[in-house]
């Protein structure tokens, strides 16, 4: 049997090993590691035993303590449930106005409001509720259907031309130019007269004859000075918030082909308690009337 060598910088002994003219150097470990990494390994697999950790095909190892981490979820989301209970009954009980005079439940319903809105609403509306082309800012005062904290949850709850709930908002307006209800020059005309409600840049010699269109086709809906009718759900002209854009030609494609859209009613699918904590959320923004 050979003698080990022994390094002559170290003084110790080597292994044999050697790469590239480096030699191992054959240092054990210390006991107290060697020891304490046998104990893991030990209290490894009595983990394993005691807790779900062995993978199989459907599921995994129960385990000896009966412990589950997603059981554990259910029980404490159980006893969130339960705390709420009466909280929530009180706000299926109270009248919208009530709920916004108790401290109490109005802190509730804003805190799960909120939730329920980046739930159900963001995605059309908003993360912050500013809206987008199409989908109403719910920040401002301007409501198509009315902002009172009442008429807010009738429309979250019964929606917007939601043909799956009789009691939906409904408005349409005309395609005047599709439905070959006024002609290209009169649309221009009209589009331009919208401009000059608006407080925008417009062509005044347009001006009689969009005035003359007007009245006859939009007077009846948006009101003589465009300010709207929210009974309609006509949306106010005379402002600097538009739906699909102020520019002429936007203005014109909305009066020629216009286009209408839907939300849909949320009554049936939430519930009465979260239609009031999303009215009361909404209302609470700052645009609420």
């Amino acid at each position: 049997m050979s003698e080990k060598e022994i390094d002559s910088v170290t003084n110790v002994e080597t292994t044999g090993h050697e790469w590239d003219g480096i030699k191992e150097l054959n240092n054990p470990l210390p006991r107290w590691w060697v020891y304490l990494f046998y104990a893991t390994i030990v209290w490894s697999i009595g983990y394993c035993l005691y807790y779900p950790a062995i993978p199989l095909i459907t599921a995994a190892t129960e385990g000896l303590g009966g412990f589950s981490s997603r059981g554990e979820l259910h029980d404490t989301m159980a006893s969130v449930a339960a705390g709420r209970t009466e909280t929530l009954a009180q706000i299926r009980e109270a009248e919208l106005t009530e709920i916004q005079q108790d401290p109490t439940l109005l802190r509730f319903a804003t805190a799960g409001g909120a939730s329920a809105y980046k739930v159900y609403c963001s995605q059309c509306h908003g993360s912050g509720a500013q809206g987008a082309p199409g989908y109403p800012n719910l920040n401002d005062d301007d409501w198509l259907w009315g902002g009172s904290v009442e008429e807010i949850a009738y429309t979250i709850r019964h929606g917007v031309r939601y043909e799956e709930d009789p009691d939906t908002r409904f408005s349409e307006m005309p395609a005047f130019g599709r439905d070959g209800l006024l002609q290209r020059p009169e649309i221009a005309a009209a589009a331009h007269y919208v401009r000059f409600l608006a407080g925008l840049e417009h062509d005044a010699g347009a001006m009689e004859e969009g005035a003359r269109v007007y009245a006859e086709n939009c007077a009846a809906c948006h009101g003589d000075d465009g300010l709207g009718l929210k009974d309609l759900g006509a949306p106010n002209l005379a402002d600097a918030i538009w739906f699909y854009g102020d520019s002429l030609d936007e203005i014109a494609a909305q009066i020629g082909n216009p286009k209408h859209g839907v939300m849909p009613g949320w009554g049936d699918r939430l519930g009465d308690d979260v239609v009031k904590q999303l009215a009361v959320y909404v209302h609470g923004l700052g645009g609420g009337e």
